[in-house]
C-alpha cells in the first residue's frame, strides 16, 4: 500500500492576494534581470563584432542552464519543501548580473549567463508551488499573476536597450545590483509565509503502491495530455524567441529603422505578452483550460503567417496580436498538468518552466545559425507556422475528464 493518498500540496481556503502580488513582483525583478542579457544583444553585436550564432549560444547558455536544473529542484522540493532557496536563488543572479556587467570578454559572458540560468533554475519551481498554495480556488488566476509578473520584467529588456544600454553600453547593468537586492528581501517574506504552510513532503510509496491519481484519466491518457502540452509549449517558445532574439535585427535589417526604435516595436510585442498572459488565467478559470489552450496557440497563426509580408506599422500590429494571444495559453498550460498529476506540483512546474527556458535557448541557438546560414528575413517566414501545432489541442481530455 501507499503511505499516503493525501493532496501533496494543499492549496490555502481563500486566495492570499499578498503572496500572489509578491511572488509576482520578484518574477518581475528576476526576468528583468534576465532580460538585460538580450537587450544587450544588438550593443554587444557591435561592441563585440559577434555573429548571430554567438548570440544564440548566449541565450542557450542561459536558458539551457534553467532548463536542466528546474525540473531537479521541482522534484526535490516535493520530497521536502525548502522554502529558503527562495532568497538564496536570486543570489545567483546578483553574482550573474554584476559579473555580466563587468565582463571583459565573450567567454566571461557566458559564465555571467549561466549564473543568471542558476537563479532562475531556483526561483521558477517553488515560486510556483507557492501560487499553486496561495490560489485557493483560482489556480488559473493565481498563476496568471505569477507569470504576468515575469512577462512585464521581461518586457522592460527593450526599454532598458532604448533608454539606457545605447547611451552607457554593457555597463550600464551593474543598477541592476540594487534590483536584485529588493527580491532577496521580497523573497525572504515569501519563504517566511510558505514555512509557515508546514507543506509536508511527498512520500515514496512502497513496491506495488498504485500512483496517486485524483482525476478520471488513465496513465496512458495522462501520459499522452502531458505529450501534447509539451508540443504546445515547444511551438509557443520557438515562436517567442524567434521574435524575442532576432525581431529587432529583422527590423534594423530590412525596414532601415535605429536601435532605439526597434526596441519599442520589440517592447509593443512583449507588453501585449504580459496582457495576454494576465487575461489567460481568469479566461481559463471561466470557459475552461482546453479551450483557451486550444485557442491561443491555434488562433495566433493568422497573425503570425501575416506578419514577415506586411509594411513596417502593420508589422507591429500584427507582432501585438500575436504576441497577446500566444502568450495567454503558459500559465493555463501549466496549471492544466499540474491537474493533471497532482502531488507533483514542484516536478511538473519544473518540467515546464524548465521546457521553456530550454526551448527558448535551444531556439535561439538553432535560428542564430539558420540566419547566419540565410537571412533573419527566412527566420521571421519560418518561424511563422509554428502557431499550427496548436491543432493538437484537440487530443486534450475535455477539463471535466480530469474530475470525473
Amino acid at each position: 500500500m501507499a503511505t499516503s493518498t493525501a493532496p501533496l500540496t494543499k492549496p490555502a481556503a481563500a486566495t492570499v492576494f499578498p503572496i500572489l502580488f509578491a511572488i509576482s513582483i520578484v518574477h518581475l525583478l528576476n526576468d528583468s534581470m534576465q532580460s538585460t542579457v538580450s537587450a544587450l544583444f544588438p550593443i554587444l553585436r557591435d561592441s563585440l563584432d559577434l555573429s548571430y550564432k554567438q548570440i544564440g549560444l548566449i541565450a542557450f547558455a542561459m536558458n539551457m542552464t534553467a532548463s536542466l536544473l528546474q525540473p531537479a529542484v521541482g522534484y526535490a522540493a516535493d520530497l521536502k519543501p525548502r522554502p529558503y532557496i527562495l532568497p538564496i536563488g536570486v543570489c545567483f543572479t546578483l553574482v550573474g548580473i554584476v559579473s555580466l556587467a563587468l565582463a571583459p570578454h565573450y567567454s566571461v559572458i557566458l559564465l555571467a549567463v549561466i549564473a543568471i540560468g542558476v537563479g532562475s533554475a531556483v526561483f521558477h519551481p517553488e515560486s510556483s508551488r507557492v501560487a499553486y498554495l496561495a490560489a485557493g480556488g483560482k489556480r488559473g488566476l493565481a498563476q496568471s499573476i505569477f507569470q504576468v509578473g515575469g512577462n512585464i520584467g521581461s518586457a522592460l529588456g527593450p526599454i532598458m536597450t532604448a533608454v539606457i544600454f545605447v547611451r552607457v553600453g554593457q555597463h550600464g547593468v551593474i543598477w541592476f545590483a540594487f534590483v536584485a537586492a529588493a527580491a532577496i528581501i521580497i523573497q525572504t517574506y515569501v519563504a517566511r509565509w510558505y514555512r509557515d504552510q508546514n507543506v509536508p513532503g511527498r512520500k515514496k510509496a512502497k513496491s506495488g503502491a498504485q500512483p496517486l491519481r485524483l482525476t478520471g484519466l488513465s496513465s496512458r491518457q495522462v501520459m499522452w495530455a502531458v505529450v501534447v502540452l509539451v508540443f504546445l509549449v515547444i511551438s509557443k517558445h520557438v515562436y517567442m524567441s524567434s521574435i524575442s532574439s532576432y525581431y529587432s535585427f529583422y527590423l534594423i535589417d530590412y525596414y532601415g529603422v535605429s536601435v532605439k526604435h526597434a526596441q519599442w516595436f520589440l517592447f509593443a510585442f512583449l507588453a501585449a505578452s504580459a496582457a495576454g498572459t494576465f487575461l489567460g488565467g481568469p479566461l481559463a478559470d471561466r470557459f475552461g483550460r482546453r479551450n483557451i489552450i486550444w485557442f491561443s496557440i491555434l488562433g495566433t497563426a493568422p497573425f503570425s503567417i501575416l506578419l514577415p509580408y506586411a509594411n513596417l506599422t502593420w508589422t507591429g500590429v500584427l507582432c501585438v496580436l500575436a504576441g497577446f494571444i500566444l502568450s495567454s495559453a503558459f500559465s493555463i498550460i501549466v496549471v492544466y498538468a499540474q491537474e493533471l498529476m497532482p502531488g507533483k506540483v514542484g516536478l511538473i512546474s519544473g518540467l515546464f518552466f524548465g521546457l521553456a527556458f530550454g526551448i527558448g535557448g535551444l531556439g535561439s541557438a538553432v535560428l542564430g545559425w539558420i540566419a547566419d546560414a540565410t537571412t533573419i528575413a527566412f527566420i521571421m517566414k519560418l518561424c511563422a507556422y509554428l502557431p499550427l501545432l496548436g491543432i493538437l489541442a484537440i487530443l486534450l481530455p475535455k477539463d471535466k475528464q480530469l474530475y470525473a
